[in-house]
C-alpha cells in the first residue's frame, strides 16, 4: 500500500471548520491529488490558486505544502514552484555505468554535457590517477537525466595520456563502454566514497533544487585491470535517490 493511502481515500472535498485542522485537511486533499491525478514532476497549482479554491489562509496552504515535503510526496524548485515528487531509484552501490544503471531500473537515461576541456590535472587527480606532475586531463561534466528529470551532476577526470581525442567523442552516452570499445579500458574494479551535504548554487541550479536541498555524494577512482583511469565526483538528488545494503552478520 502507498504510504499515506489511508489518508488519501478519507480526503474531504472541501476544507471546514471542526475538530481537525484545516491545514490537516487540506494535507489530505493535496495527498489524494498527488497519489491519483497529478503526474511525477507536475507543477501543482499556486499558493494564490489554493487559496482561493479552499478559502483557506496563506499559512494554511504553506503549512500543508510543507509538512508533504518533509515527507517527501512534494519538492520545491527555487523560483519555479512546488511539484510532484517522484518515487526514488535505488541503488545496491553495485559497479556500473549511470546509463546501465537507469535502464536495469526501467527509467530512459540521458546525458546533457555541460563541458569538456582539457585542464592540468589537480593535485588530488594526480595522485588518485597516478600521474606525472603537469600531466593534463579531460575534466568532462555532465547532467545525469532519468525519465528527462534531472538526477546527477557528475565531474570526471580522465587521462589525455590513456584516452587522447576523448573530447572530440559523441559523450552523451556511457563513458565506461566508449573506454572499453574505443580504448580497451574495462572498468573492472573502483574504490568509492560516499556522503551528504547541502546543495550550493553551482550544484543547486542544474539539478532543479533549491539551494541547501540534500545531495547525496559519490567520489569514485575507479581501475582497468589495477590501472586507475577515472575520478568521478556525483551529486545526486536526495529526493530522487536512495541506497540499498545487504548486511550480514559474522
Amino acid at each position: 500500500m502507498v504510504e499515506g493511502a489511508d489518508d488519501a481515500a478519507r480526503a474531504p472535498d472541501a476544507v471546514v471548520d471542526g475538530p481537525v485542522t484545516k491545514h490537516a485537511q487540506l494535507r489530505a486533499i493535496l495527498l489524494e491529488r498527488v497519489t491519483s491525478q497529478w503526474a511525477p514532476h507536475q507543477a501543482i497549482p499556486s499558493e494564490r490558486e489554493l487559496m482561493a479554491e479552499f478559502g483557506v489562509s496563506r499559512a494554511t496552504v504553506r503549512e500543508a505544502i510543507r509538512q508533504l515535503v518533509e515527507e517527501q510526496r512534494l519538492y520545491r524548485v527555487h523560483g519555479k514552484g512546488t511539484f510532484v515528487a517522484a518515487d526514488r531509484v535505488e541503488s545496491r552501490l553495485h559497479l556500473a555505468s549511470f546509463t546501465d544503471d537507469m535502464r536495469r531500473r526501467g527509467l530512459v537515461p540521458s546525458t546533457l554535457v555541460r563541458h569538456v576541456r582539457l585542464v592540468p590535472a589537480p593535485v588530488e587527480v594526480t595522485a588518485a590517477l597516478g600521474l606525472a606532475p603537469d600531466e593534463e586531463v579531460w575534466e568532462i561534466e555532465r547532467l545525469r537525466l532519468a525519465g528527462g528529470a534531472p538526477m546527477a551532476l557528475e565531474r570526471g577526470f580522465y587521462s589525455n595520456r590513456l584516452l587522447p581525442d576523448l573530447g572530440g567523442i559523441e559523450l552523451t552516452g556511457s563513458l565506461y563502454s566508449i573506454m572499453a570499445l574505443g580504448y580497451g579500458l574495462r572498468i573492472d574494479g573502483a574504490e568509492q566514497t560516499v556522503w551528504s551535504e547541502l546543495a550550493t548554487r553551482s550544484t543547486a541550479d542544474p539539478l532543479g533544487v533549491g539551494v541547501g536541498a540534500p545531495l547525496m555524494v559519490f567520489r569514485r577512482t575507479s581501475r582497468a585491470s589495477g590501472r586507475p583511469v577515472e575520478y568521478v565526483t556525483s551529486w545526486y538528488r536526495g529526493d530522487r535517490y536512495q541506497i540499498h545494503m545487504s548486511l550480514s552478520g559474522t
